[in-house]
């Protein structure tokens, strides 16, 4: 007996096929950078960015999200053309081999969002929602593609300075609101919300945000849940990024208690058994 009922009847179009939320989405993190927290320079090779690739597709992944500028706190800033060169040839030989895998880009610059959708990534996925690039929205709606909107403030280097709100959730909820409207003004019709699980937030904060995270479904769009190995949890519990997989499935589960559709994931066989075992 299944614990779970499916979420919504909600769906996404990438390039003219509808990928719905009966059952959770299990995105896999392919971090192409040498400096992210928890795997920065494992995959920055071309070589090693497909094997991982290739592991995540044999796992079960749905999407694989293609990060090529590390977004942890207090990391340094690169040049749009660096993270260019990072992301585009590893997109384009993602593309050729795995052509049935759905690519998003992580990034905040439109530019770089621009050159990845042309080289065949499917969806973009700001960490900022619009807030470093007044040409996001914009970019977004001309490529016509699927955009996560996350949640944050300032930027990595001065986001956890950012931290006072009158009440966390409905703080998120209203600015996610007002960009909703933003877009949907632009014409963009497929939009995934992300609270932002470690971006401009406390530790207390997140836990707040992940225990209420279920009103957030206000908006009536899919909400993805980005919490695997982070701060929140390795800091709570005094142990190491790597030290981190069984506390994040634990939360995991909890998301999808509150119906979050998407899991965006280091360990994609672990997140796929915990939908296999609850839907």
């Amino acid at each position: 007996m299944k614990m779970l009922k499916p979420s919504p009847c909600q769906s996404i179009n990438i390039k003219g096929s509808l990928m719905t939320f009966e059952k959770p989405i299990i995105m896999g993190i392919l971090n192409i950078t040498p400096d992210s927290f928890f795997d920065g320079g494992k995959h920055n090779s071309l070589e090693n960015a497909i094997d991982h690739a290739s592991h995540m597709i044999n796992d079960g992944v749905d999407i694989i999200d293609v990060g090529a500028y590390s977004s942890r706190p207090g990391a340094p800033m690169i040049s749009s053309q660096e993270e260019i060169d990072r992301a585009i040839p590893i997109i384009e030989v993602l593309v050729e081999e795995f052509p049935q895998i759905p690519l998003s880009i992580d990034t905040f610059r439109a530019d770089v969002a621009k050159a990845s959708i042309k080289s065949g990534a499917h969806i973009i996925n700001d960490i900022s929602g619009g807030l470093l690039d007044e040409d996001m929205f914009k970019t977004v709606a001309e490529l016509k593609v699927p955009y996560i909107l996350m949640h944050m403030r300032g930027t990595p280097e001065t986001m956890q300075q950012l931290t006072d709100y009158d009440d966390v959730v409905n703080d998120v909820a209203v600015d996610l609101g007002d960009k909703i409207s933003k877009l949907r003004e632009l014409g963009v019709k497929d939009i995934i919300l992300d609270p932002g699980f470690g971006f401009a937030k406390t530790i207390e904060q997140n836990y707040e945000l992940l225990m209420r995270v279920n009103e957030l479904h206000y908006h009536g769009l899919p909400i993805l849940g980005g919490i695997s190995r982070k701060s929140m949890i390795y800091k709570k519990l005094g142990v190491t990024p790597q030290e981190s997989l069984n506390a994040t499935t634990a939360l995991n589960t909890l998301l999808l208690e509150r119906g979050v559709q998407i899991l965006r994931v280091h360990d994609v066989k672990e997140a796929k058994q915990l939908t296999h075992l609850l839907f």
